[in-house]
Protein backbone atom coordinates (compact mmCIF):
# COMPACT_ATOMS: atom_id res chain seq x y z
CA UNK A 1 0.00 0.00 0.00
CA UNK A 2 1.25 3.28 -0.82
CA UNK A 3 0.85 6.23 2.16
CA UNK A 4 3.34 8.88 0.39
CA UNK A 5 1.84 11.97 -0.96
CA UNK A 6 4.20 11.83 -3.69
CA UNK A 7 7.33 13.47 -5.05
CA UNK A 8 5.54 17.24 -5.38
CA UNK A 9 4.64 16.84 -1.51
CA UNK A 10 7.68 15.23 -0.04
CA UNK A 11 9.68 18.61 -2.02
CA UNK A 12 7.26 21.05 -0.14
CA UNK A 13 7.48 18.75 3.13
CA UNK A 14 11.31 19.58 2.79
CA UNK A 15 10.82 22.92 2.09
CA UNK A 16 8.75 24.07 5.42
CA UNK A 17 10.56 21.60 7.55
CA UNK A 18 13.79 23.55 6.20
CA UNK A 19 11.98 27.03 6.97
CA UNK A 20 10.96 25.61 10.76
CA UNK A 21 14.54 24.57 11.56
CA UNK A 22 16.03 27.77 10.29
CA UNK A 23 13.52 30.61 10.53
CA UNK A 24 11.59 29.36 13.27
CA UNK A 25 14.82 29.32 15.42
CA UNK A 26 15.36 32.81 14.59
CA UNK A 27 11.76 33.31 15.79
CA UNK A 28 11.12 31.98 18.96
CA UNK A 29 8.76 34.97 19.86
CA UNK A 30 6.11 33.66 18.40
CA UNK A 31 2.95 35.03 17.02
CA UNK A 32 -0.25 36.77 18.89
CA UNK A 33 -3.48 34.36 19.80
CA UNK A 34 -6.65 34.83 20.18
CA UNK A 35 -7.51 37.53 22.99
CA UNK A 36 -4.07 38.27 23.30
CA UNK A 37 -2.96 42.44 23.45
CA UNK A 38 -1.79 43.95 20.37
CA UNK A 39 0.93 42.24 18.54
CA UNK A 40 4.42 43.79 18.58
CA UNK A 41 6.50 44.34 16.11
CA UNK A 42 8.72 41.16 16.39
CA UNK A 43 5.27 38.97 15.84
CA UNK A 44 4.05 41.63 12.82
CA UNK A 45 7.54 40.97 11.73
CA UNK A 46 7.71 37.32 12.22
CA UNK A 47 3.51 37.43 10.17
CA UNK A 48 5.45 38.72 7.30
CA UNK A 49 7.61 36.29 6.67
CA UNK A 50 5.12 33.47 6.95
CA UNK A 51 2.54 35.48 4.38
CA UNK A 52 5.65 36.02 1.90
CA UNK A 53 6.71 32.34 1.97
CA UNK A 54 3.33 31.18 2.07
CA UNK A 55 2.62 29.54 5.48
CA UNK A 56 -0.21 31.55 6.44
CA UNK A 57 -3.11 34.04 4.34
CA UNK A 58 -2.03 31.34 1.79
CA UNK A 59 -4.46 31.18 -0.35
CA UNK A 60 -5.69 35.18 -0.02
CA UNK A 61 -5.34 36.66 -2.90
CA UNK A 62 -2.08 38.81 -3.39
CA UNK A 63 -3.92 41.94 -4.37
CA UNK A 64 -5.15 42.22 -1.02
CA UNK A 65 -2.13 41.37 0.52
CA UNK A 66 -1.82 37.31 1.06
CA UNK A 67 -0.10 34.86 -0.95
CA UNK A 68 -2.22 33.78 -3.66
CA UNK A 69 -1.78 29.82 -3.48
CA UNK A 70 -4.51 27.89 -5.08
CA UNK A 71 -6.42 26.08 -2.33
CA UNK A 72 -4.19 22.40 -1.49
CA UNK A 73 -5.29 20.29 1.48
CA UNK A 74 -2.35 18.11 1.31
CA UNK A 75 -0.16 21.42 1.28
CA UNK A 76 -2.27 22.87 4.19
CA UNK A 77 -1.60 19.88 6.50
CA UNK A 78 2.18 19.12 5.82
CA UNK A 79 2.63 23.21 6.98
CA UNK A 80 0.29 22.43 10.06
CA UNK A 81 2.21 18.99 10.84
CA UNK A 82 4.94 20.29 10.82
CA UNK A 83 5.03 23.64 12.71
CA UNK A 84 3.64 21.77 15.29
CA UNK A 85 5.96 18.92 14.79
CA UNK A 86 8.74 21.51 15.30
CA UNK A 87 7.00 23.96 17.95
CA UNK A 88 7.59 26.80 15.58
CA UNK A 89 4.34 29.56 16.02
CA UNK A 90 2.07 30.00 13.42
CA UNK A 91 0.45 33.20 12.24
CA UNK A 92 -1.49 35.78 14.32
CA UNK A 93 -4.78 34.28 15.37
CA UNK A 94 -7.52 36.83 15.49
CA UNK A 95 -10.68 37.53 14.90
CA UNK A 96 -10.43 39.89 11.90
CA UNK A 97 -7.78 37.77 10.27
CA UNK A 98 -9.72 34.21 10.97
CA UNK A 99 -13.23 35.97 10.79
CA UNK A 100 -13.65 38.79 9.10
CA UNK A 101 -11.19 38.44 6.27
CA UNK A 102 -12.84 35.50 4.68
CA UNK A 103 -16.52 37.28 5.33
CA UNK A 104 -15.07 40.39 3.11
CA UNK A 105 -13.49 37.81 0.59
CA UNK A 106 -16.79 35.42 0.40
CA UNK A 107 -19.59 38.93 0.71
CA UNK A 108 -17.89 42.00 0.93
CA UNK A 109 -17.50 44.28 -1.98
CA UNK A 110 -14.22 45.13 -3.54
CA UNK A 111 -13.97 48.17 -1.73
CA UNK A 112 -14.21 46.73 1.59
CA UNK A 113 -11.47 43.93 0.74
CA UNK A 114 -9.17 46.54 -0.68
CA UNK A 115 -9.54 48.86 2.42
CA UNK A 116 -9.49 46.18 5.47
CA UNK A 117 -7.76 42.77 3.91
CA UNK A 118 -3.94 43.61 3.57
CA UNK A 119 -3.35 45.79 7.09
CA UNK A 120 -5.68 43.12 9.14
CA UNK A 121 -3.55 40.01 8.03
CA UNK A 122 -0.64 41.68 8.65
CA UNK A 123 -1.27 42.17 12.57
CA UNK A 124 -1.97 46.15 11.61
CA UNK A 125 -5.67 46.64 12.08
CA UNK A 126 -6.89 44.76 14.95
CA UNK A 127 -10.81 43.97 15.10
CA UNK A 128 -13.44 43.55 18.06
CA UNK A 129 -17.00 41.48 17.14
CA UNK A 130 -20.06 43.26 18.38
CA UNK A 131 -22.18 40.23 18.72
CA UNK A 132 -23.49 39.39 21.79
CA UNK A 133 -25.68 41.50 24.27
CA UNK A 134 -27.51 41.43 27.75
CA UNK A 135 -29.93 38.78 27.56
CA UNK A 136 -29.30 38.24 23.31
CA UNK A 137 -26.53 35.72 23.37
CA UNK A 138 -27.82 32.52 22.63
CA UNK A 139 -30.34 34.12 21.00
CA UNK A 140 -28.71 36.34 19.23
CA UNK A 141 -31.19 37.52 16.93
CA UNK A 142 -33.40 38.89 19.35
CA UNK A 143 -30.62 41.81 19.63
CA UNK A 144 -32.10 45.18 20.55
CA UNK A 145 -28.58 47.90 19.83
CA UNK A 146 -30.15 49.84 17.18
CA UNK A 147 -28.94 51.85 13.97
CA UNK A 148 -30.90 54.70 12.39
CA UNK A 149 -29.75 56.46 9.07
CA UNK A 150 -29.36 60.11 9.68
CA UNK A 151 -27.32 61.69 6.07
CA UNK A 152 -24.74 59.49 5.20
CA UNK A 153 -23.97 58.00 8.61
CA UNK A 154 -25.37 55.23 10.72
CA UNK A 155 -26.07 56.69 14.22
CA UNK A 156 -25.65 53.77 16.59
CA UNK A 157 -27.27 53.37 20.32
CA UNK A 158 -26.85 50.06 22.70
CA UNK A 159 -24.80 47.92 24.38
CA UNK A 160 -22.47 44.78 24.03
CA UNK A 161 -21.00 42.21 26.30
CA UNK A 162 -18.48 39.67 25.49
CA UNK A 163 -16.97 41.67 23.05
CA UNK A 164 -13.58 40.19 22.46
CA UNK A 165 -10.21 42.67 21.77
CA UNK A 166 -12.58 45.76 22.14
CA UNK A 167 -10.24 47.38 24.43
CA UNK A 168 -7.27 47.42 21.79
CA UNK A 169 -9.55 46.94 18.57
CA UNK A 170 -9.05 49.50 15.88
CA UNK A 171 -12.24 48.11 13.89
CA UNK A 172 -15.18 46.30 15.31
CA UNK A 173 -17.76 44.73 12.97
CA UNK A 174 -20.92 44.13 14.69
CA UNK A 175 -24.15 43.77 14.31
CA UNK A 176 -27.43 45.83 14.81
CA UNK A 177 -31.02 46.13 14.18
CA UNK A 178 -31.78 48.58 11.88
CA UNK A 179 -35.36 47.34 10.31
CA UNK A 180 -37.36 47.33 14.05
CA UNK A 181 -40.83 46.79 12.16
CA UNK A 182 -39.48 43.37 10.38
CA UNK A 183 -39.18 39.70 11.95
CA UNK A 184 -36.02 39.16 14.64
CA UNK A 185 -33.98 37.46 11.88
CA UNK A 186 -34.50 39.82 9.12
CA UNK A 187 -33.86 43.41 11.01
CA UNK A 188 -30.31 43.32 11.50
CA UNK A 189 -27.39 44.68 9.60
CA UNK A 190 -23.66 44.06 9.41
CA UNK A 191 -21.82 47.03 10.35
CA UNK A 192 -18.17 47.68 10.20
CA UNK A 193 -17.39 50.58 12.88
CA UNK A 194 -14.07 52.12 13.91
CA UNK A 195 -13.40 52.15 17.64
CA UNK A 196 -11.85 55.76 17.68
CA UNK A 197 -15.52 57.00 16.55
CA UNK A 198 -16.80 59.31 19.65
CA UNK A 199 -19.81 57.52 21.67
CA UNK A 200 -17.81 54.61 22.78
CA UNK A 201 -17.15 53.08 26.36
CA UNK A 202 -15.29 50.03 26.68
CA UNK A 203 -15.11 48.31 30.08
CA UNK A 204 -13.01 45.35 30.48
CA UNK A 205 -14.43 42.03 32.02
CA UNK A 206 -12.26 40.12 34.48
CA UNK A 207 -12.51 35.91 34.05
CA UNK A 208 -11.42 33.41 36.59
CA UNK A 209 -8.04 33.23 35.16
CA UNK A 210 -7.71 37.16 36.29
CA UNK A 211 -7.33 38.38 32.52
CA UNK A 212 -9.51 39.94 31.00
CA UNK A 213 -10.31 38.75 27.32
CA UNK A 214 -13.42 40.25 26.82
CA UNK A 215 -15.21 43.39 27.72
CA UNK A 216 -19.00 45.72 27.68
CA UNK A 217 -19.58 48.19 25.52
CA UNK A 218 -21.80 50.80 25.12
CA UNK A 219 -22.54 52.89 22.41
CA UNK A 220 -24.40 56.31 22.30
CA UNK A 221 -24.72 58.37 19.29
CA UNK A 222 -21.47 56.71 18.05
CA UNK A 223 -22.14 57.53 13.53
CA UNK A 224 -20.42 55.08 11.32
CA UNK A 225 -20.59 56.00 7.19
CA UNK A 226 -23.54 54.07 5.00
CA UNK A 227 -20.88 52.68 3.13
CA UNK A 228 -19.68 50.25 6.20
CA UNK A 229 -22.46 48.24 5.63
CA UNK A 230 -21.64 44.91 4.58
CA UNK A 231 -24.00 42.95 2.36
CA UNK A 232 -28.02 45.05 2.25
CA UNK A 233 -29.99 46.66 4.90
CA UNK A 234 -31.43 43.31 6.95
CA UNK A 235 -28.83 41.09 5.50
CA UNK A 236 -26.95 40.58 8.62
CA UNK A 237 -28.06 37.77 10.22
CA UNK A 238 -27.05 35.65 6.78
CA UNK A 239 -23.68 37.38 6.56
CA UNK A 240 -23.16 37.21 10.56
CA UNK A 241 -23.44 33.21 10.21
CA UNK A 242 -21.09 33.57 7.60
CA UNK A 243 -18.77 34.94 10.19
CA UNK A 244 -19.64 32.23 12.63
CA UNK A 245 -18.46 29.52 10.25
CA UNK A 246 -15.43 30.81 10.09
CA UNK A 247 -15.35 31.59 13.46
CA UNK A 248 -16.34 27.50 14.47
CA UNK A 249 -13.43 26.88 12.33
CA UNK A 250 -11.05 28.85 14.14
CA UNK A 251 -12.04 27.68 17.44
CA UNK A 252 -12.28 24.31 16.49
CA UNK A 253 -9.06 24.22 14.66
CA UNK A 254 -6.76 21.47 15.09
CA UNK A 255 -3.10 23.08 15.49
CA UNK A 256 -4.47 24.20 18.85
CA UNK A 257 -5.34 20.33 20.11
CA UNK A 258 -2.06 19.03 18.46
CA UNK A 259 0.16 21.24 20.32
CA UNK A 260 -1.86 20.37 23.68
CA UNK A 261 -1.24 16.76 22.89
CA UNK A 262 2.25 17.02 22.48
CA UNK A 263 2.98 18.64 25.48
CA UNK A 264 0.85 16.63 27.62
CA UNK A 265 2.94 13.39 26.03
CA UNK A 266 5.69 15.30 26.45
CA UNK A 267 5.07 16.34 29.94
CA UNK A 268 3.92 12.72 31.02
CA UNK A 269 7.43 11.35 29.73
CA UNK A 270 9.18 13.39 32.49
CA UNK A 271 6.71 14.07 35.43
CA UNK A 272 7.11 10.83 38.10
CA UNK A 273 4.33 9.70 40.42
CA UNK A 274 6.30 7.22 43.12
CA UNK A 275 9.36 7.14 41.30
CA UNK A 276 7.26 5.81 37.98
CA UNK A 277 6.92 8.04 35.01
CA UNK A 278 2.96 9.07 34.17
CA UNK A 279 3.20 7.53 30.88
CA UNK A 280 4.02 4.19 32.32
CA UNK A 281 0.82 4.33 34.20
CA UNK A 282 -1.89 2.36 32.59
CA UNK A 283 -4.66 4.42 33.91
CA UNK A 284 -2.98 7.82 32.67
CA UNK A 285 -1.44 6.31 29.31
CA UNK A 286 -5.12 5.26 28.79
CA UNK A 287 -6.57 8.59 28.85
CA UNK A 288 -3.82 9.73 27.19
CA UNK A 289 -4.55 7.26 24.09
CA UNK A 290 -7.78 8.37 24.23
CA UNK A 291 -7.00 12.39 23.64
CA UNK A 292 -4.43 11.33 20.60
CA UNK A 293 -7.21 9.58 19.05
CA UNK A 294 -9.92 12.21 19.36
CA UNK A 295 -7.25 14.68 18.15
CA UNK A 296 -6.92 12.81 15.05
CA UNK A 297 -11.01 12.63 14.13
CA UNK A 298 -10.61 16.40 14.98
CA UNK A 299 -7.79 16.85 12.73
CA UNK A 300 -9.43 14.96 9.68
CA UNK A 301 -12.61 16.15 10.37
CA UNK A 302 -11.46 19.76 10.17
CA UNK A 303 -9.73 18.73 6.53
CA UNK A 304 -13.19 17.39 5.79
CA UNK A 305 -14.35 20.83 5.65
CA UNK A 306 -11.73 22.35 4.23
CA UNK A 307 -12.77 20.41 1.28
CA UNK A 308 -16.09 21.18 1.10
CA UNK A 309 -15.16 24.67 1.66
CA UNK A 310 -13.23 24.40 -2.00
CA UNK A 311 -15.68 22.54 -3.42
CA UNK A 312 -18.63 24.18 -1.89
CA UNK A 313 -19.92 21.19 -0.36
CA UNK A 314 -21.71 19.87 2.62
CA UNK A 315 -23.89 22.04 5.07
CA UNK A 316 -22.94 24.51 8.29
CA UNK A 317 -23.64 21.52 10.60
CA UNK A 318 -20.50 20.13 9.96
CA UNK A 319 -18.67 23.47 11.64
CA UNK A 320 -20.90 22.97 14.71
CA UNK A 321 -19.52 19.50 15.49
CA UNK A 322 -15.98 20.08 14.86
CA UNK A 323 -16.38 22.93 17.14
CA UNK A 324 -17.77 21.36 20.05
CA UNK A 325 -15.93 18.40 19.73
CA UNK A 326 -12.45 20.46 19.71
CA UNK A 327 -13.49 22.77 23.15
CA UNK A 328 -14.42 19.58 24.76
CA UNK A 329 -10.75 17.84 24.28
CA UNK A 330 -9.07 21.30 24.54
CA UNK A 331 -10.42 20.78 28.62
CA UNK A 332 -10.19 16.95 28.45
CA UNK A 333 -6.22 17.96 27.64
CA UNK A 334 -6.01 20.05 30.15
CA UNK A 335 -7.87 18.04 32.63
CA UNK A 336 -5.35 14.98 32.46
CA UNK A 337 -1.98 17.12 32.46
CA UNK A 338 -3.54 18.62 36.36
CA UNK A 339 -4.62 15.04 36.96
CA UNK A 340 -1.03 14.08 36.32
CA UNK A 341 0.95 16.73 37.84
CA UNK A 342 -1.36 16.41 41.28
CA UNK A 343 -1.14 19.77 43.42
CA UNK A 344 1.51 21.13 41.41
CA UNK A 345 -0.86 20.78 38.55
CA UNK A 346 -3.31 23.75 40.69
CA UNK A 347 -0.60 26.38 40.46
CA UNK A 348 -0.12 28.84 37.61
CA UNK A 349 1.06 32.47 36.94
CA UNK A 350 4.07 33.28 39.41
CA UNK A 351 3.86 30.79 42.23
CA UNK A 352 7.51 29.56 43.20
CA UNK A 353 6.33 25.94 43.38
CA UNK A 354 4.91 26.10 39.74
CA UNK A 355 6.32 23.24 37.20
CA UNK A 356 5.81 22.92 33.77
CA UNK A 357 4.04 25.19 31.73
CA UNK A 358 0.55 27.10 33.32
CA UNK A 359 -1.53 23.68 32.79
CA UNK A 360 -3.75 25.10 35.28
CA UNK A 361 -4.93 28.34 33.78
CA UNK A 362 -5.07 26.60 30.51
CA UNK A 363 -7.89 24.36 31.67
CA UNK A 364 -10.15 27.35 33.31
CA UNK A 365 -9.36 28.65 30.26
CA UNK A 366 -10.87 25.90 28.36
CA UNK A 367 -13.96 27.03 29.65
CA UNK A 368 -14.50 29.92 27.66
CA UNK A 369 -14.22 27.46 24.48
CA UNK A 370 -17.09 25.70 25.55
CA UNK A 371 -18.93 28.65 25.84
CA UNK A 372 -17.91 31.47 24.02
CA UNK A 373 -19.01 30.97 19.94
CA UNK A 374 -22.46 29.45 20.99
CA UNK A 375 -22.54 27.07 24.11
CA UNK A 376 -22.10 24.19 23.77
CA UNK A 377 -25.73 23.09 24.90
CA UNK A 378 -26.49 25.48 21.66
CA UNK A 379 -24.38 23.56 19.62
CA UNK A 380 -25.85 20.10 20.40
CA UNK A 381 -29.70 21.44 19.86
CA UNK A 382 -28.37 22.64 16.21
CA UNK A 383 -26.73 19.49 15.53
CA UNK A 384 -29.32 17.21 16.67
CA UNK A 385 -32.47 19.49 14.80
CA UNK A 386 -31.04 20.30 11.45
CA UNK A 387 -28.31 17.62 10.98
CA UNK A 388 -30.22 14.65 12.59
CA UNK A 389 -33.62 15.51 11.69
CA UNK A 390 -34.98 15.54 15.57
CA UNK A 391 -37.91 17.04 17.25
CA UNK A 392 -37.80 20.79 18.10
CA UNK A 393 -36.79 21.34 21.77
CA UNK A 394 -40.31 22.55 23.05
CA UNK A 395 -40.79 26.50 23.90
CA UNK A 396 -41.81 26.96 27.16
CA UNK A 397 -41.97 29.82 29.83
CA UNK A 398 -42.37 30.55 33.34
CA UNK A 399 -44.45 32.71 35.15
CA UNK A 400 -45.96 33.22 38.52
CA UNK A 401 -48.45 29.90 37.29
CA UNK A 402 -45.62 27.78 37.03
CA UNK A 403 -44.27 26.39 33.70
CA UNK A 404 -46.16 26.49 30.21
CA UNK A 405 -45.94 25.05 27.51
CA UNK A 406 -46.06 26.97 24.10
CA UNK A 407 -45.27 25.25 21.58
CA UNK A 408 -43.81 21.60 20.10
Amino acid sequence: MELTYGPEYDDFRAEVRNFCAVEGKRNKFGAMKMGEARPNQLAVDWQGKLIEAGYTARTIPKEYGGFGAKPDIIKSLIISEEFVKTGTRGGIQNQGISMLVPTLIEVGTEEQRQKYIKPTINGEMIWAQGYSEPGSGSDLASLKTKAVVDGDMFVINGQKIWTSSAQFADMCFILVRTEPDEAKHHGISYLLMSMDDPGIDVRPLVTMTGEAFFNEMFLTDVKTPVTSIVGKRGEGWRIANVTLKYERGMIGGSGGSSTGIRGLADMMHTETLSGVRAIDLPVYRDRLLKLQGRALANKYHGLRLLSNDINKTGTAVEGLIIKLSATYLAHDIYALAVDVMGEFGTLYDDSIYKRQKDWMKQYIGSFMGIIGGGTSQIQKNVISERGLGLPREPLVKYDQNGWDLLKK
